[in-house]
């Protein structure tokens, strides 16, 4: 076979040298723009297990790049002048140009063609060649040339950064943070020989701006990286290597090969450089297209097969990468947070590592972590020699007291008859040892529920079975119990959800009310438009039930403005469209969910009121994030005792996104920006999840799923 590859960076030399290693028969020539040995970027970090890879991939040039390691096993996190450390974190780092030079000599071993000075415009050149392989990095001209076969997508970062070295010799994987007048700034340092390690500063567009470093060249920009990391230079300069300040793309490819056209490393994807995986999953890349074109003969079948293997893969490590990515974006968010809690959260920030990881890896260090959850928690000045995981950490939400941070809801059975709760549920959720109990929604009337099996809180007779039921959950469990009150809206009167969701009765229907008369979906019955006379109704609805939680005994309330229910279609524009002072702006269409908020709270007495927000509408068009930290700003303001992050289900047509703890992110956004106890939840499976989540200050409890 005849292959031609473009691009002399680690991708494409390694597979010019297994594909040669593979087959010496084969016709392998590199064509490479830069002469010899140039190279931009410090150095390389690799793991422990993709050394593994390589050393079956060609044991020559592991043991040669092995040979040249300098290797750490731990990540130092500094910050308001401390130093966290946390071990187990084995890695290694070897300067781009020694490893480029060992895969380059590696290469002429073998016969590989090596063409240096020799840049490819357009394929026309490499028309006898049986592959083309585009390795040429983010801006690959190979890329270009189909690039409607393969759809390129850029996403660029919002922070800026430069990749510097320095002689300091740093002994392990070190993050700095350091702020000034202009801003926050972090650094990114790590060894990578004997003499040199990177240092890869970054920031925060506003920041940047008012350092004035949009403006300046290359040596004021040194300069003033210098001054500001200095106390961590040990005496000595930042070098540059034609550095500049930049953001960072991330490039994903609908496709990864058209025809005989195929790509690999930063010409088909490209990572966030602080999870360290560029070059790493670019000769990863190599070692299974070499093993596709080993498997099948026809090269159409192996580079289906190739795609298939490492697309997936890649995409996993991406998305980790995003999530790193969006951290070192906002860290600024996380500067009210101890010392200790910072470095935890930077640890776990990309959904890969959690709590049991680290222990495994440093139990001192999460030992540590125990102690000062701990002592935080209860308010003890003495730091305790032994502490049980966060999780059963206590917690007050404002004069509560919560037993740890364990949470779940009753799971909905629709079998309450005319709204009469069913005996034992409250008691089962108890008996999980949670601290913290909600119930079921509970419908505020009649008209209010989902289904005719759902329970409420609209008459005297449902007050005293509730009273009973929490009784006997008492018995059981020292938990605090949430009554969570919700109005249906326009998606009441329906079958029970295990014969369908949003099935609408045959029989029995009752009239819905909603903030427009927008059906939620095709077959469901069209809602009338509340006036202010179905206000006052609601309002007096809201009221009664939580003065009824309060005499039935809960610990107290959460109003649900999530889910597509009567009040979350005030909140977002998809479904609220009304022209009167209920619609229109955010503050408008909030309007009316803060009158019922605050109803419930005037009635709820000593109790505590929280919400469960839609955080996210999941729609285009609808509530994002950045509306849902505004929302909960507006509920703080007026008592909000805790938020409960959901999303989605606002209208029928969203699209989730299931990342790790997939819902945790907009609990973490809540917490650090408005300040609110907030509640996770999104398929939290295990106390691992709870543990790594409330350490990690990204929410205060969990919703368990048990």
């Amino acid at each position: 076979m005849k292959v031609a590859v473009v691009g002399g960076g680690p991708a494409g030399l390694y597979l010019s040298l297994l594909l040669k290693k593979a087959d010496p028969d084969h016709e392998v020539v590199v064509f490479e723009r830069n002469p010899p040995g140039a190279t931009y970027g410090w150095g390389v970090v690799f793991s422990d297990r993709t050394l593994t890879s390589f050393r079956e991939a060609d044991p020559k040039t592991y043991t040669q790049i092995t040979d040249d390691f300098i290797i750490w096993d731990a990540i130092d996190v500094r910050y308001r002048d401390e130093v966290i450390r946390c071990g187990g974190q084995v890695f290694s780092g070897i300067s781009r140009k020694a490893l480029l030079s060992i895969l380059t000599e590696r290469c002429e071993e073998l016969g590989v063609g090596l063409e240096f000075e020799h840049e490819i415009v357009g394929l026309t050149a490499l028309s006898d060649f049986d592959l083309v392989v585009g390795a040429d990095g983010i801006r690959s001209s190979v890329r270009a040339a189909h690039e409607d076969a393969f759809r390129p997508r850029f996403d660029d970062g919002s922070s800026r950064y430069i990749w510097l070295g320095t002689r300091h010799l740093f002994d392990s994987f070190t993050f700095v943070f350091r702020s000034n007048e202009d801003g926050f700034f972090q650094a990114h340092a790590y060894p990578f020989d004997g003499s040199f390690s990177t240092f890869i500063v970054e920031c925060d567009e506003a920041s940047w701006r008012r350092a004035g470093l949009h403006e300046a060249d290359e040596a004021t920009s040194i300069a003033y990286c210098q001054e500001l990391f200095s106390s961590d230079l040990g005496g000595h300069r930042l070098e540059s290597n034609n550095s500049k300040w930049i953001n960072f793309i991330t490039l994903k490819n609908r496709k990864w090969h058209h025809e005989n056209v195929v790509l690999l490393g930063d010409a088909a994807h490209t990572a966030h450089f602080s999870i360290g995986s560029g070059t790493k999953l670019a000769m990863e890349d190599s070692i299974a297209l070499v093993d596709s074109l080993e498997t099948h003969r026809d090269i159409g079948a192996a580079l289906d097969d190739y795609q298939l293997e490492r697309k997936p893969r890649v995409e996993r490590f991406q998305e980790a990468a995003r999530q790193s990515q969006t951290y070192f974006e906002n860290t600024s968010r996380y500067v009210h947070m101890e010392p200790m809690q910072f470095a935890f959260h930077l640890l776990s920030r990309s959904g890969r590592i959690d709590y049991d990881d680290l222990r495994m890896r440093d139990p001192h260090f999460v030992g540590s972590v125990d102690r000062w959850f701990l002592r935080q928690a209860s308010d003890e000045r003495l730091t305790p020699a032994f502490a049980a995981p966060p999780a059963f950490a206590p917690i007050h939400i404002r004069a509560l007291p919560v037993s740890n941070r364990v949470a779940v809801n009753v799971d909905p059975s629709y079998s309450a008859v005319e709204g009469v709760p069913v005996q034992g549920e409250l008691e089962v959720a108890a008996r999980t040892g949670a601290g913290l109990v909600f119930t079921d929604v509970i419908a505020v009337s009649e008209r209010a529920r989902i289904t005719p099996g759902c329970p409420g809180l609209y008459n005297d007779e449902q007050r005293e079975v509730w009273r009973g039921a929490l009784g006997r959950a008492r018995a059981v469990s020292t938990a605090s119990f949430i009554a969570t009150l919700s109005h249906s809206g326009p998606r009441g009167a329906t079958r029970p959800r295990t014969l369908g969701a949003d099935l609408p009765l045959r029989h029995g229907q009752w009239g819905l009310v909603a903030a427009s008369p927008l059906p939620y979906t095709r077959r469901s019955a069209v809602p009338e438009e509340m006036g202010r006379a179905h206000m006052t109704e609601v309002l007096e609805d809201f009221d009664a039930a939580a003065r009824r939680a309060s005499a039935a005994g809960f610990d107290g309330l959460e109003l649900n403005l999530a889910h597509g229910y009567l009040l979350s279609t005030f909140l977002s524009p998809l479904t609220n469209h009304r022209s009167d002072d209920y619609g229109g702006g955010l503050e408008s269409r909030l309007r009316f969910p803060i009158e019922v908020f605050e109803a419930v709270r005037a009635a709820a007495g000593r109790m505590p009121v929280g919400i469960r927000l839609g955080a996210s509408d999941w729609a285009r068009g609808g509530i994002d994030l950045e509306d849902a930290v505004d929302v909960a700003r507006r509920f703080e303001e007026r008592g909000c005792a805790f938020v409960r992050a959901a999303a989605g289900q606002t209208v029928p047509g969203f699209t989730p996104r299931y990342d790790p703890y997939f819902l945790t992110h907009y609990a973490d956004r809540l917490r650090n920006e408005v300040g609110l106890p907030t509640i996770a939840t999104g398929d939290i499976a295990t106390i691992d999840h709870v543990n790594t989540i409330v350490a990690g200050g990204r929410a205060d409890l969990c919703l368990l799923r048990v």
